[in-house]
């Protein structure tokens, strides 16, 4: 057996991208070649604690993007100290109402979605709509048809449209890609995958009601889809799932979400996701072995083991490597690794076990 670790720079190189851009013609007189911005503008839609804890420290550190401008619910307040921390000037401030105008500003390529789940759709198409690339936050949308629609959108368009997976740049997950894919150890024959942390919201919180797309299956169940997914390098055929809740708190969603995934070659998944506990796992069971990260899904702590040892890596800033593959796509026009056809996929599987609780038995996945 090979082992574990022999070809991993090979494929995590082939990961990172390499594919070159196309060339101009070395004929072309220099001013008819048309100039690329060494550093692409984004605009932050929402600045919650992902966009303050995360990404906003991230777009201080790329090396091909910038903060150029945010979108908030509070110009005069917030916007006005994002711009002052930031640098970007207050006409690159918007509110909600005038997000439109934002079509006609040059200093913004890419817009970077970070709304409750159920307003990822309509803003994705509006900025898609005025020109602009777009980044949204995972899931892409409270349903696959909405996904369609937003994949849609961005073919019409002519723009590139990316989900927020920023495990798709973290070396242990690219490290679970390869030793599943490559079957390292083997075929994969079971994985267990669960994301679990207790939070709780008051009432009003959109994370607690149905329509904002609320609940632990939308917002850490997708963790768990796409560590399986690209762990076994396929698609489910079929999922049979089960809602539980325990906390009265929890009346429009449930607080814990199990189901099962099911692949052709009759390889399982057992997945969780729930408010109830805490569990971050990412294990893959194989004929000739085993390899595991625990913890899997967190921005950064990720530990790594497999039946030869200990999986090491140096942590990185996920955001920042994500951010910055985004930019160079968008400048060389090269595809995302993560296109909003990654963000359906998992869209699919979602529908699927939503389907399989309501009906109380196995549901088949829609293929893409």
């Amino acid at each position: 057996m090979p082992s574990p670790f022999s070809t991993r720079r090979q494929f995590l190189r082939q990961l990172g991208g390499g594919a070159g851009s196309l060339a101009l013609a070395s004929s072309w007189p220099h001013f008819l070649i048309p100039r690329r911005k060494e550093k692409l503008g984004v605009a932050l839609v929402g600045l919650g604690s992902y966009s303050r804890s995360m990404l906003g420290p991230a777009l201080k550190e790329t090396s091909r993007a910038y903060l150029a401008g945010v979108v908030t619910g509070d110009p005069s307040g917030k916007g006005r100290r994002w711009a002052a921390e930031y640098g970007f000037p207050k006409k690159n401030i918007y509110d909600y109402d005038g997000f439109d105008a934002i079509a006609d500003n040059p200093d913004i390529d890419i817009v970077y979605i970070v709304l409750p789940n159920s307003l990822h759709a309509p803003y994705t198409i509006r900025a898609l709509a005025a020109g602009k690339h777009v980044i949204c936050e995972k899931p892409l949308a409270l349903t696959a048809a909405e996904g369609r629609e937003m994949v849609a959108a961005a073919r019409r368009a002519g723009k590139q449209l990316a989900t927020g997976y920023r495990l798709h740049y973290d070396p242990f997950h690219q490290d679970m890609m390869r030793l599943g894919q490559e079957k390292v150890f083997g075929e994969v024959t079971l994985i267990e995958a669960s994301l679990c942390y207790r939070y709780e919201h008051g009432a009003d919180s959109w994370k607690m009601q149905q329509v904002m797309g609320g609940g632990p299956l939308l917002n850490l169940g997708v963790y768990p889809i796409q560590g399986v997914r690209y762990t076994k390098g396929a698609e489910p055929i079929r999922v049979q799932a089960r809602a539980h809740t325990q906390n009265s708190a929890y009346v429009e969603v449930p607080e814990t979400v199990h189901w099962e995934m099911e692949f052709a070659d009759g390889s399982l998944a057992h997945c969780s996701a729930s408010a109830a506990g805490y569990i971050d796992r990412l294990y893959a069971a194989a004929t000739g072995g085993y390899f595991e990260l625990t913890p899997s899904f967190n921005y950064t702590g990720q530990a790594g083991r497999s039946s030869q040892g200990p999986i090491v890596y140096e942590h990185v800033f996920q955001q920042v490597l994500q951010i910055d593959d985004f930019a160079r796509c968008v400048q060389e026009n090269l595809p995302s690794r993560v296109p909003g056809e990654e963000g359906l996929r998992d869209l699919l599987v979602l529908d699927a076990i939503q389907a399989s609780i309501k009906k109380g038995q196995a549901v088949e996945v829609t293929a893409l």
